[in-house]
């Protein structure tokens, strides 16, 4: 009893970050599934993130994405290929902002006359069904079978790695990297599987949001072109 009250003493007079002062429940205390629900609680809540995800299929190139988003209604997004070509999207409530550059065009829509750059966005109704646009919103859920991994540091930041396999993926297993330090933020997923491997990674959490409409000088309407 006097060990523990020194040692609740000594907590107080050299703050929490004395060894063995943590305050609450920690990584080792929760359970795996605890763990992957706190992570998509967190996300969840956010009101701004940035996600950086690379795709690499078994056969073909591989695909970058930057998106800077409010997870709702507001985002910029830039998608490169390894194959050529960059596309570029701003969503704004209910409309899409997205511009080709021009190895885009020549590599995906077989516009090979074109001999100099191509700097306009092209204006048109927001379309979540558009296979070659991202969502503004990210789903962050629980599923199939959790098991801890070992901890790591994720871009300087403590960090435990979640396994996650699902029956309905069969051969496919995902990583999860739930941070440790402050809130369980989610830093970055790995995805493995037989067709592709993915990775995500997750930051500027909350970080403050300035998407604009490009300039209008800059826009060509879909609108005013299929009148």
């Amino acid at each position: 009893m006097a060990a523990a009250v020194t040692a609740a003493l000594t907590c107080l007079l050299m703050g929490t970050a004395a060894t063995g002062c943590g305050v609450g429940t920690n990584a080792e205390e929760r359970s795996a599934d605890e763990m992957f629900d706190d992570a998509n609680d967190a996300m969840s809540a956010l009101k701004s993130v940035r996600i950086e995800f690379a795709s690499t299929p078994a056969k073909g190139g591989k695909v970058t994405t930057r998106l800077v988003t409010n997870l709702h209604d507001r985002c910029r997004a830039t998608m490169k290929s390894s194959e050529g070509g960059t596309l570029e999207q701003i969503r704004i409530g209910d409309t899409d902002y997205v511009r080709p550059d021009r190895a885009y065009l020549r590599k995906w829509n077989g516009h090979t006359s074109l001999r100099t750059e191509q700097n306009q966005w092209i204006k048109s109704p927001a379309d979540e069904s558009a296979d070659s646009l991202v969502s503004c919103a990210w789903p962050f859920g629980s599923f199939g079978k959790v098991k801890k991994g070992n901890p790591t540091r994720i871009d300087g930041r403590d960090a435990l790695a979640l396994t996650v396999t699902d029956k309905a993926d069969k051969g496919g297993r995902y990583t999860f990297y739930i941070a440790t330090q402050g809130k369980p933020f989610l830093l970055r997923t790995v995805y493995q599987g037989s067709r592709y491997q993915t990775t995500t990674s997750f930051g500027a959490f909350d970080a403050p949001l300035d998407i604009r409409p490009p300039k209008e000088t800059e826009v060509l309407d879909m609108a005013d072109v299929t009148r």
